[in-house]
């Protein structure tokens, strides 16, 4: 089975209002020493063979040229040369992506590029906390596509606070008439210790369904597969890096935060970035949290990270067995479905997939 690289960049120019993620802004003094305990941490995982990269954040784009190219080279140095994946991803913030940060990239080998862009609207940009404007987004995908890069991905978010249907599909429309290759659409989630939730902000549930159901509609006319969640993609262009996640595949994770899973073990290294690097100077280990999933939780952790994908499972015997009665329910109450001897989510689970992923949770409720 493939494994994946995940490097994690923490850094950010300011910390959005519905960020969760380890990341840490105004701390771009601290980049040149993160990156020298990023060679430290990836020369004890040398060699390790993964076949695809993302490099994520965080805002990996604050990098400087140079210091791009410094990470590259560590990669190479203990990972081979960034060509030789099959799929290498760089995240990117539009403020922050130069044309000069394009032709690093490209020099570099990376292959596609993701782009938080989130809304086309600056009202709704400057609600978020994001930096950057509608026009900055527009000049940098242009550059992306001017440098090389014909895999794009670009992230939307509906169920912003005070946004309408129209505005979303304002937005939608007007990023499909740029046809990237990819389309990341995420239902706002208002998450513990982000400034959203410190005020008290909720979202509008049925008006959040409206925006994705549309969201489904207009990207299938347009020839976008929904072959995730949150995830549609011309043929050919799905993301390989995240489809080996949900297929519970194996990958190494790099960086302040950053989550490994190998040989059934899952492993995350502490996120205080000043932890991370005293760790990683000092030759100790930066895991923090590990955990080893066993018997039927491991199962049922499989199954629900493979209700993700739309094209649904083959159970096996051994998941029928554990939690047949689990699937029978929710195919019962509408929330799953079985077609061509698959079982996925339904039109109407799509909406509820967390009703569906809390039966394959532990702990588990009686049968």
């Amino acid at each position: 089975m493939k494994r994946g690289l995940y490097i994690h960049i923490p850094f950010c120019k300011q910390k959005c209002n519905y960020c969760d993620f380890a990341s840490f802004a105004g701390q771009e003094r601290m980049i040149d020493v993160y990156l020298q305990a990023l060679g430290h941490e990836a020369a004890l995982n040398k060699e390790i063979a993964c076949q695809t990269l993302y490099v994520g954040g965080g805002t990996p784009s604050l990098l400087a040229v140079h210091q791009m190219e410094r990470l590259a080279k560590i990669i190479c140095k203990n990972f081979g040369p960034i060509p030789n994946f099959e799929e290498s991803t760089f995240e990117a913030n539009p403020e922050s992506l130069t044309p000069a940060k394009i032709a690093a990239l490209r020099n570099a080998g990376f292959n596609r590029i993701s782009i938080g862009l989130q809304s086309f609207h600056n009202d709704e940009l400057k609600t978020l906390g994001r930096v950057h404007t509608a026009e900055q987004f527009w000049q940098a995908y242009q550059a992306a596509i001017a440098g090389g890069f014909t895999n794009i991905n670009v992230d939307l978010i509906a169920g912003l606070p005070g946004q309408t249907l129209g505005k979303f599909v304002n937005s939608l429309k007007k990023l499909l008439n740029l046809g990237p290759q990819h389309i990341s659409v995420y239902g706002l989630q208002i998450e513990e210790g982000t400034p959203f939730f410190t005020q008290g902000l909720e979202c509008d549930q049925v008006l959040m369904r409206r925006m994705l159901e549309e969201t489904d509609k207009l990207l299938s006319i347009a020839g976008y597969h929904h072959y995730e969640i949150s995830n549609y993609a011309l043929p050919g262009y799905e993301a390989k890096h995240n489809i080996l996640y949900w297929q519970n595949a194996e990958y190494v994770g790099l960086g302040c935060a950053a989550v490994s899973y190998r040989g059934g073990v899952r492993r995350q290294n502490t996120p205080v970035l000043k932890d991370y690097i005293f760790d990683m100077e000092n030759g100790k280990t930066p895991v923090s949290f590990s955990e080893q999933l066993t018997g039927k939780a491991q199962v049922g952790e499989s199954l629900m990270l493979a209700f993700r994908q739309l094209d649904g499972v083959c159970l096996s015997n051994e998941q029928r067995k554990l939690f047949g009665p689990e699937i029978e329910r929710h195919v019962q109450n509408g929330l799953l479905t079985c077609v061509n001897k698959k079982v996925k989510l339904s039109a109407e689970g799509l909406y509820l997939a967390n009703e569906v992923f809390r039966s394959f949770v532990a702990p588990f409720e009686d049968a």
